[in-house]
């Protein structure tokens, strides 16, 4: 039993009617058939597999018509027989592959040759395919003979690269370009050819062959005719597709996408080590990320109405694709896009490319590395964001009961509680700083009256509340630290959010030194760089002077003790001398030029206290400042004389 032929060959258009997305060039040459202006040589055009050949040949049948020129053949004339689908072919209409025919020596044969006039047909005609592997002599031979031939003489010329044709060429023929067939219009033609063939097909593999054809009908049909070998009984499936196409599966980009949404690096890699595992090209990967980032950013962009034109989805998949591309901010979006491009350029020719793609998903996920506009597009969607379920729970949340129980406060039979250990400033949660911490830390009385009164709503600022600025404070503190450390320290150790109101936000410091130190060294513009940085605010920056209560447990305590923490007890005057004094022995040594274990930075943010001195050291040199301090001695340079 013989095998049948391939797709390509068995649905080959016998009229212009059955060509498929090509009616730019087959309207104009019905046109001229109709009215009998055809010309003496064509050139076309075109990507290969649109219809460039399967056009000059229906051009020769209908040239060579017993009812015509016409351009629909009768199909029943010897000339239409013999050019059919499936036909020996004419005598008179000769295919010439330039690839292996374009020598100066082929070129004068067919001159000799065209001379003859055709054996039965109306004209003779020549159809030279992959032109432009013509030499410049095999052109130089035919000028004269395309310029001028007989009338029964007509040329077709076929190329893929038209400007590898020489100009001479081009200018005595009719110019025809071809184009790559439309997704929509290439689908539905497969679909159609299905239903012919009697085969079952799942329609979310349709996309995947126009895909792989990449709008050429003829490589289309070359892989749905796989596809249909390859198939069992229940037709052509999704899995067994993409299994033989090689493209990656939904569910591992839909793993990667949301990944990348909740800012998983954990998943995101193992998605990447299950890509190599199973045998996955990482270059195939990065192109399937990029095409779903492509219809996120589409989705993200263009009305619900309007979608279904621009992609080739089921009404289930844009679903969930809407879903995913609520998840993620439309500058994030074309961020991702832009470095999954950037990253299938780098790994043309690479040697690892599994070690790009990692590198490639790293920088998606770190948008703060990216100080290009688009990186900070990105950190300030993320921001939003993230903002927008900071105001969602804070509504979600509860009332706080007035009647709620206080903390007992340690009796004075009880040891005083150690001191806190120490902790990391930066990474401590500013929402040690909001009320409750302070009301822990009045009276029974105060607290009672407190506890009647509603606490104030938030004043909402540009979309910030002083809470939400509360919570991001150590975000903002992380920046000062990039920008400059001595302002960092100061505000890490001696201040607090007071107030966020009118695109003003007010610093608290504990005494005046400390106030004047962060406005004469800058500080407020450091502030302000690091607000705009962080949350994508401009706010202008006060200080003021709000020195605590006296009664309260100091920074440092609170943050350790948290906001439901019973305040530590203070300890007396003495006791606050005598660990004075024992600091200053503690320092002594080190001035003498003994040795001491180098403290770490936890234990210097730990030790200092609200009613540390802070020392304007401004007007100091360096020399004197190592000698105060460190107790160092300047001396002379020491010459050694030359040998």
């Amino acid at each position: 039993m013989d095998a049948p032929l391939a797709l390509y060959r068995r649905y080959r258009p016998d009229t212009f009617v059955d060509v498929i997305g090509q009616a730019h060039v087959t309207g104009p040459l019905s046109a001229a058939l109709e009215n009998n202006r055809v010309s003496h040589a064509y050139l076309f055009s075109g990507p290969r597999g649109c219809g460039k050949t399967t056009s000059a040949r229906i051009l020769a049948r209908a040239l060579n018509c017993e009812t015509g020129p016409s351009p629909t053949p009768c199909g029943t004339c010897e000339s239409c027989v013999e050019l059919a689908r499936g036909g020996p072919g004419s005598v008179d209409v000769i295919e010439i592959d330039a690839a292996s025919h374009g020598g100066v020596d082929d070129a004068r044969e067919l001159r000799e040759r065209a001379f003859f006039a055709p054996m039965k047909a109306r004209y003779k005609v020549y159809i030279i395919d992959e032109a432009h592997m013509v030499t410049t002599q095999g052109f130089n031979a035919l000028l004269k003979l395309v310029e001028e031939p007989p009338a029964h003489l007509r040329f077709i010329f076929a190329t893929t690269e038209p400007d590898k044709v020489i100009g001479t060429i081009r200018s005595r023929t009719h110019h025809y370009p071809f184009r790559l067939v439309p997704p929509k219009v290439l689908g539905d033609y497969l679909l159609d050819l299905c239903a012919l063939e009697g085969v079952t097909i799942e329609p979310t593999v349709v996309p995947l062959i126009v895909r792989a054809g990449a709008g050429s009908v003829r490589d289309s049909l070359s892989v749905l005719d796989q596809l249909i070998g390859g198939s069992g009984p229940e037709g052509v499936s999704y899995s067994l597709a993409t299994a033989l196409l090689g493209y990656t599966p939904d569910s591992l980009i839909d793993q990667t996408i949301d990944a990348l949404a909740a800012d998983d690096g954990g998943t995101l890699f193992a998605v990447i080590d299950k890509v190599i595992d199973t045998g996955q090209d990482p270059r195939r990967f990065a192109e399937d990320l990029l095409h779903r980032l492509r219809d996120l950013v589409v989705i993200s962009t263009v009305p619900p109405g309007a979608i279904q034109g621009l992609l080739e989805l089921s009404g289930d998949q844009v679903e969930r694709l809407s879903g995913q591309a609520a998840r993620f901010g439309r500058p994030e979006l074309t961020r991702a896009a832009d470095i999954v491009s950037q990253g299938l350029t780098d790994m043309r020719g690479a040697t690892a490319p599994r070690l790009l793609l990692e590198l490639m998903c790293a920088r998606i996920l770190l948008p703060g590395i990216d100080s290009s506009a688009e990186g900070l597009g990105a950190r300030v969607a993320r921001l939003e964001r993230r903002l927008s379920g900071v105001g969602e729970a804070d509504h979600a949340a509860p009332a706080r009961s007035p009647s709620r129980p206080l903390a007992p406060s340690p009796s004075p039979s009880q040891p005083l509680a150690a001191p806190p250990a120490a902790v990391d400033l930066v990474d401590a949660s500013p929402a040690a700083e909001t009320q409750p911490a302070r009301q822990a830390a009045q009276s029974p009385a105060a607290l009672e009256s407190n506890s009647s009164e509603a606490p104030p709503a938030p004043v909402e600022v540009a979309g910030l509340s002083l809470v939400d600025v509360r919570q991001l404070w150590p975000g903002v503190l992380d920046r000062v630290k990039k920008l400059r450390r001595y302002t960092w320290i100061l505000l890490s150790q001696n201040a607090h959010v007071k107030d966020v109101a009118d695109r003003v936000i007010t610093i608290g410091l504990v005494n005046s030194g400390a106030r004047d130190n962060f406005l004469s060294r800058g500080g407020d513009e450091i502030l302000r760089q690091a607000l705009i940085d962080e949350l994508g605010v401009d706010w202008r920056v006060e200080a003021i002077i709000d020195i605590p209560d006296s009664n309260a447990p100091s920074r440092t305590a609170r943050e350790h003790a948290g906001p439901t923490a019973p305040a530590p007890a203070v300890a007396p005057a003495d006791e606050r001398r005598v660990d004075v004094e024992a600091a200053k022995e503690a320092i002594r040594p080190t001035r003498n030029g003994a040795s001491k274990p180098a403290a770490t930075h936890q234990d210097d943010v730990s030790e200092v206290r609200d009613d540390d001195e802070i020392v304007d050291d401004a007007a100091l040199s360096s020399h004197d400042l190592l000698a105060r301090e460190l107790g160092a001695q300047i001396i002379d340079d020491i010459r050694h004389d030359s040998a």
